[in-house]
């Protein structure tokens, strides 16, 4: 369906169809970011998080030597500055494959802000 005057028209049909394309490469790229990981350190590498394209941390290593019963605040802090920073750092490779599909047309709301 044709709609305004001459050859140059609007195809809703066409529009519908790019809609329907770019939500099946978005569903496909959910599933790829579940695989797609990323990990950051903090504390020199003694505390190490991993976490997936859709911000999920699914991996954590603590050296044994940050352990200490005496210093728990410390071990605390490593461990929130390394999952911040991988949960950033995945958020920057998500929107980045995000920008791949959508061909940089940055629309708002896509993966829930990441």
């Amino acid at each position: 369906m044709r709609t305004g005057g001459g050859g140059g028209g609007f195809d809703v049909n066409r529009l519908v169809k790019q809609a329907q394309d770019m939500g099946s490469k978005m569903n496909k790229l959910q599933e790829e970011l579940k695989q797609m990981v990323v990990e950051a350190t903090s504390g020199g590498g003694m505390v190490r998080a991993v976490v997936n394209g859709q911000k999920e941390l699914v991996g954590l290593k603590i050296d044994p030597e940050v352990v200490s019963k005496d210093d728990v605040a410390m071990l605390e802090d490593l461990i929130v500055a390394a999952v911040q920073e991988a949960t950033r750092k995945a958020g920057e490779m998500a929107q980045a494959e995000m920008q791949k599909i959508s061909g940089g047309l940055g629309i708002p709301g896509l993966f829930g802000g990441m």
